[in-house]
């Protein structure tokens, strides 16, 4: 068979023009507060009980590493995926032990090894809280009081929330500033590796495959989670279903993708368009070139980047898809066409005309917001699909200086008033923050260096050299000596120093005179100051959005769901294959399929087979399921989401989309458009039958 090519792939989708879908077909990022019972009745006589999902919610898991999973026996076993995973096993292996290179499996409980800084949440209630939130905003502030009555407001409730209930608790903003809601999670930080397989089987056929389909990668990791040294107690776990769907099967995803566009005004996806992506591609790039140098030099540096290459070279094919969608003209007019149908219908109600203003001033936010965004990205943080901020900004890419910022700003922000602060030094966020801030991860100082001296090098280019603040930051040095004299003179990779700097508070963080903090100091102002200016825009767009999110519900009703916010969603969709080029593309692929697409690459990386499913070829069925797809709404964050059945057992795992459902990032699409799963069938046929895990493999729903 003739697989496409990534850029093959995105030609053709343009070139046959996508077919985009309104809520009438399988459409939907549900909260399991609003789920769509309606449509499911409707299409699939089918009606989720209150208990159902209240099961499905409570077995469901964030990764803070950024995707999803699920439970998946009474005794804490959490299944998500490897590229999930792909973090702590790299922070817990080493030269002699690559457990990424190599897979791992803990034949006991005393073998599993704890994770360096992961964080589990699980979902336990949701409140709506936008009376409350919405009530701070008193007539008369400015975009910038108001920016900070909300924070306050929204602190408040956290903390109380957390007072009382010992939960987690963030309050989600959702419909971009039309509704607050406050989630209370229960939080893991004890959780330990139980089971991954070699990387080459999670991730089989490589960077050409990623986003592509036929697929033939078994991309799970399996964890455990402990309380008080013990395997957690789960009461909402998913029965194991061994046989995985059936071809025209109705599935459920829950997961937790990351950020959608689709709500967005045509200004702003131009400017994702035109500006942010290249913006990001750039980056993407630049980086994938010097980690891609650098791990050439021997085995090891390509052991210690393999995680950051590998998420580098994910987000510039996935930005790279998502441009090309957004420089489509067919979807250029589906986006205009479903904008210009909300304003009508606002122009035509006279309740509702006056709202219209509201695009204008999300366009001037925009505007003013642009003007401080270089300073922003490079200085404070830049933010990407999964709406969380990168490890640093982009000219201090280092985790050294991640440690050295948030030991700075800690001194400075713990002491203020809890609603005065950061939102990441609020009450409600100091555990999580504490296990980043104190991780025992591996630092590694020539990759420090070149990652900080590449960095430098990318800032001054941005600013120029003779820019003042550059003066500053390099210190009359090159950035390679720059970089080299401040991984030499900091003290902050040792875990001990952050401690007791953290307790001591500023004058501790001070009397430190260390290098690295003292850079953090040096553009401190700076950063602060852009800061400011982007959430007071962000303020004003928030409450523009929050206009017109009153007159959609007015117009459409409360129906539809809000964009993605990595905050647990139910999706739904059926098992289907779909046409390409001509040719029929099935559901599933099978065991025999991943040895045919081994031979017909000789067996050369990245088509080449780890020696075990060599060894076991005869062992193992051929005719058993590997991957599936299905029409599931889903995007970044959704990786690791459990699909179940009506029966609400497991039936596979999602790891992926194909290149066609890069566009639901804006507008949905369903003819071609499909989410990648791993069949239930092929893991417990792996377990057994490959890795002689029969013990996990009986544990498992159980």
């Amino acid at each position: 068979m003739a697989y496409p090519t990534f850029r093959q792939s995105l030609v053709t989708l343009i070139a046959a023009g996508a077919t985009f879908s309104s809520a009438r077909a399988d459409e939907g990022m549900w909260l399991f507060n609003n789920p769509p019972l309606k449509q499911l009745k409707e299409k699939y006589h089918f009606e989720p009980t209150p208990q159902w999902l209240e099961h499905l919610q409570k077995s469901s898991v964030r990764f803070n590493s950024g995707g999803s999973g699920s439970f998946i026996s009474s005794n804490g076993l959490v299944i998500t995926n490897h590229h999930v995973g792909l973090d702590t096993l790299q922070k817990l292996s080493s030269e002699k032990n690559n457990y990424v290179r190599d897979g791992f499996y803990a034949k006991t409980r005393a073998e599993e090894p704890r994770a360096t800084d992961l964080e589990l949440n699980v979902l336990m209630s949701i409140e709506d809280v936008t009376p409350r939130v919405t009530a701070a905003l008193k007539p008369g502030l400015t975009a910038e009081q108001s920016a900070a009555a909300r924070q306050k407001a929204i602190a408040e409730i956290e903390k109380e929330s957390k007072e009382k209930t010992g939960l987690r608790s963030d309050v989600v903003t959702l419909y971009q500033g039309g509704a607050y809601h406050l989630y209370r999670f229960k939080r893991y930080d004890d959780v330990r590796i139980v089971f991954a397989p070699e990387q080459q089987a999670a991730f089989y056929g490589g960077d050409p495959d990623n986003f592509e389909y036929p697929r033939f990668d078994l991309d799970i990791c399996i964890f455990r989670a402990y309380e008080n040294g013990q395997p957690a107690k789960i009461e909402h776990f998913l029965k194991w279903n061994p046989e995985g769907p059936k071809d025209g099967e109705m599935t459920f995803v829950s997961g937790h993708p990351g950020k959608t566009d689709r709500q967005l005004t045509l200004d702003e996806l131009g400017d994702m368009r035109d500006h942010e992506a290249p913006y990001l591609l750039n980056m993407f790039n630049r980086r994938e070139v010097f980690f891609t140098a650098f791990a050439a030099r021997s085995f090891e540096n390509a052991r210690r980047v393999r995680e950051d290459l590998f998420g580098i070279q994910n987000n510039r094919k996935r930005y790279d898809g998502y441009l090309a969608a957004l420089l489509d003209p067919d979807i250029d007019r589906s986006l205009k066409a479903r904008e210009q149908k909300l304003r009508d219908a606002m122009s035509k109600d006279a309740k509702w005309k006056g709202t219209l203003a509201a695009y204008d001033r999300i366009k001037k936010a925009q505007d003013e917001t642009a003007k401080i965004l270089p300073v922003y990205n490079y200085y404070e943080a830049f933010r990407g699909k999964q709406g969380a901020s990168y490890r640093a900004p982009r000219g201090f890419y280092s985790n050294l200086f991640k440690y050295a910022r948030r030991l700075l700003r800690a001194g400075d922000e713990r002491p203020k008033p809890n609603g005065e602060r950061f939102p990441e030094f609020r009450d409600s966020n100091k555990e999580s923050l504490e296990l980043d801030l104190f991780s025992t991860e591996p630092v590694y100082d020539d990759m420090e260096l070149v990652m900080l001296t590449d960095s430098l090098t990318d800032l001054a280019s941005r600013f120029g050299y003779n820019d003042p603040l550059i003066q500053k930051v390099l210190a009359g040095k090159s950035p390679t000596a720059r970089a080299a004299e401040l991984i030499k003179g900091t003290k902050v990779k040792d875990p001990a120093v952050r401690k007791q700097l953290y307790a001591g508070g500023a004058a501790a963080v001070k009397a430190a005179n260390d290098p690295m903090i003292e850079l953090a100091r040096e553009i401190d102002g700076p950063a602060r100051a852009a800061r400011k200016v982007f959430e007071t825009q962000d303020e004003t767009k928030q409450q523009a959005y929050g206009d017109i999110a009153k007159a959609r519900f007015a117009i459409e009703g409360t129906s539809n769901y809000p964009d993605a916010t990595f905050t647990l969603r139910l999706s739904y969709g059926t098992v289907r294959g779909y046409e390409e080029n001509g040719k029929p593309i099935a559901a599933f692929t099978d065991v025999a399929g991943l040895y045919a697409r081994s031979a017909e690459h000789n067996n050369q990386p990245p088509f080449d087979l780890p020696q075990r499913w060599i060894d076991k070829k005869a062992t193992v069925n051929p005719a058993t399921k590997f991957n599936f797809v299905s029409d599931a709404d889903i995007i970044g964050g959704n990786s690791g989401s459990p699909v179940v059945n009506q029966a609400n057992e497991f039936v596979g795992i999602i790891f992926d989309g194909n290149i066609q459902s890069l566009v639901l990032d804006c507008i949905f699409a369903d003819k071609q458009a499909r989410a990648v799963s791993v069949d239930s069938a092929a893991i417990t046929e792996a377990l057994r039958k490959v890795y002689d895990a029969n013990a996990l493999a009986d544990e498992i729903g159980k």
